[in-house]
């Protein structure tokens, strides 16, 4: 069992950066892919970015992509999502997820392929 605890997300005007951080329980952090998905009001849940247990090889949707970067620190069962140049079209309710893997370089881009998630934290990127 993994429990996830997301934390960083808040107001922000266009343009600004947050950083969002995501801390897990357990002894085999490394072992799970991360990502982190988002929801908007009234729309359906998204990807926004993913990383292997290595965190070698994050993989961004192509909205975020040269604007957010995801990395991971395995010593502090800890992934963190670095957003800059934020958008009004950047909020929504981001979520952390986790995958236990058996190793390897694949990419989780859809929610269903995700076991654990947290609660979600709040940003709001206002114009």
């Amino acid at each position: 069992q993994v429990q996830l605890v997301e934390s960083g997300g808040g107001l922000v005007q266009t343009g600004g950066s947050l950083r969002l951080s995501c801390a897990a329980s357990g002894r085999t952090f490394s072992r799970y892919a991360m990502g982190w998905f988002r929801q908007a009001p009234g729309k359906e849940r998204e990807f926004v970015a993913t990383i292997t247990g290595s965190g070698d090889r994050p993989y961004y949707v192509d909205s975020v992509k040269g604007r957010f970067t995801l990395s991971r620190d395995n010593a502090r069962n800890t992934v963190y999502l670095q957003m800059n140049s934020l958008e009004p079209e950047d909020t929504a309710v981001y979520y952390c997820a986790a995958r236990q893997t058996s190793g390897g370089s694949f990419y989780y881009i859809t929610s269903y392929e995700y076991d654990y998630w947290g609660q979600g934290t709040q940003v709001i990127v206002s114009s």
